[in-house]
């Protein structure tokens, strides 16, 4: 087992509430230049959940399950940067009160977090309901691999992805891996430890030959040739390991959204292809389709 800083970990309270979603203008604009009107962020996306295709909604960065925000911005921004995918999540107002779920992305742009519940709970559950949750992995480090950057991952969680030491390298199980030069969207983006950035799509052949036209929402992946460390960018050799968090956009340099979890700019991250490697199985969630 990989030895971790899991006992000096702080872990605290950070609170959101269900965001309504907002239209200022109808159309989107395909990477084809059609206009498009499509549900898209915010609000409880109730048919749509984690372990669902990511790929072919009617739909434009959809965020499966709940969405949250702090109406205070510096309060909104610890929200985003303190929580962590797989942190458990509390209802603690309106009539779903008490009901218990987890963190499952958070959202560059729109800087929302992302909340899987139960069915039962999204059925009682308004906008505008409370969410707290118990902030817990921002400060994580692989005792024996300091060259390699944690973030963005509860620490328990984290210990379910079956990683495995050989050789010196770690081999994590991953459900597809991405080129560099399909990175789009949030690439130089000064910090990877909040939001996500996108895996560009409009390229059908490519996304194909990937097998990224599988992609699940919590779908674990590698992304090759690009570093996380110190923001989001091409290096080559370097790897990082994300989160699929949002579905396939349809504007351009947009796609599937990833919150990065681990990187390095050293070599000594392998992926091995796994059909598991999925938050939604390692948290032991209900799978929606």
């Amino acid at each position: 087992m990989l030895k971790t800083n899991i006992d000096k970990l702080v872990m605290q309270s950070v609170q959101g509430k269900v965001h309504h979603p907002v239209s200022t203008f109808p159309y989107r604009i395909s990477s084809v230049g059609e206009p498009m009107v499509l549900p898209a962020t915010g609000g409880i996306t109730y048919n749509v959940k984690v372990g669902d295709p990511a790929m072919g909604w009617a739909g434009d960065h959809v965020e499966p399950g709940v969405s949250i925000k702090n109406e205070n911005d510096s309060e909104n921004g610890a929200l985003n940067l303190f929580s962590c995918i797989g942190n458990k999540a509390k209802i603690v107002s309106g009539d779903a009160k008490g009901a218990t779920g987890y963190v499952t992305g958070m959202h560059g742009g729109v800087e929302h977090v992302l909340v899987y519940f139960e069915e039962e709970a999204l059925e009682k559950m308004t906008v505008d309901d409370k969410i707290l949750v118990k902030a817990w992995g921002q400060g994580l480090e692989l005792l024996d691999y300091p060259q390699v950057k944690m973030m963005n991952i509860d620490p328990e969680l984290f210990g379910k992805l079956g990683i495995e030491e050989k050789d010196g390298k770690l081999i994590v199980p991953v459900a597809a891996e991405a080129p560099a030069y399909l990175m789009g969207s949030g690439t130089g983006s000064v910090s990877a430890y909040r939001g996500d950035y996108d895996i560009m799509t409009s390229d059908a052949d490519t996304i194909k030959e990937y097998d990224l036209d599988k992609l699940r929402f919590g779908d674990i992946v590698l992304l090759r040739d690009h570093d996380n460390s110190f923001g989001r960018t091409y290096l080559k050799g370097a790897v990082t390991i994300g989160v699929v968090i949002h579905s396939d956009c349809i504007k351009s340099g947009h796609g599937p959204g990833i919150t990065a979890i681990m990187t390095c700019r050293e070599p000594i991250i392998e992926g091995v292809i796994s059909d598991k490697a999925n938050i939604a199985d390692y948290l032991g969630l209900y799978l929606g389709l």
